[in-house]
């Protein structure tokens, strides 16, 4: 694959995370759905995935280079998949059986431990299973698992192609 199909590729990548990025924000912003602390999770991993391809698609780099930015993307994408894969988990589990709700993010930024924070965003809330919205029968998490597997498609495909 020649130079500008690298670069064009990695910059593809970024303009999907764009859209996605405004997707959510439309979401909340115009529809007034407000992003639970798995969706803003999943939401910094979108924004690190677009930026590693971005930077990747400035740099123009070489074979080495090319890993190391699909392995970093990666990392972002397996992340934010997890996240949406547990939040997605959660929609299935009955609501007395989760915690009522969360601290907000800020607060909890604020008051805990960063390993506390991490804890209480995975373990979730019933906040993080209500499904406020779906399109063609798919909720928000499952429609972002959607999105982060085609990311670590993507990443995957990056890793072990030839130039």
């Amino acid at each position: 694959m020649s130079l500008a199909s690298l670069r064009s590729s990695f910059f593809l990548a970024f303009v999907g995370c764009v859209v996605l990025m405004g997707a959510a924000l439309y979401l909340e912003h115009v529809v007034g759905l407000e992003p639970c602390p798995l969706c803003i999770l999943q939401r910094i991993c979108v924004i690190g995935f677009g930026l590693v391809c971005l930077i990747a698609a400035l740099h123009r780099p070489a074979r080495l280079g090319q890993r190391l930015y699909a392995g970093l993307a990666l990392l972002f994408a397996a992340v934010g998949a997890g996240a949406a894969g547990r939040q997605t988990w959660l929609q299935g589990v009955p609501v007395d059986e989760l915690p009522p709700c969360l601290p907000s993010l800020d607060y909890m930024m604020e008051a805990l431990p960063f390993q506390d924070i991490v804890s209480l965003v995975l373990r979730g809330s019933a906040d993080c299973a209500e499904v406020n919205w779906t399109l063609l029968g798919l909720s928000i998490p499952e429609w972002s698992l959607l999105g982060f597997v085609g990311m670590l498609i993507f990443c995957l495909y990056q890793l072990l192609r030839r130039r």
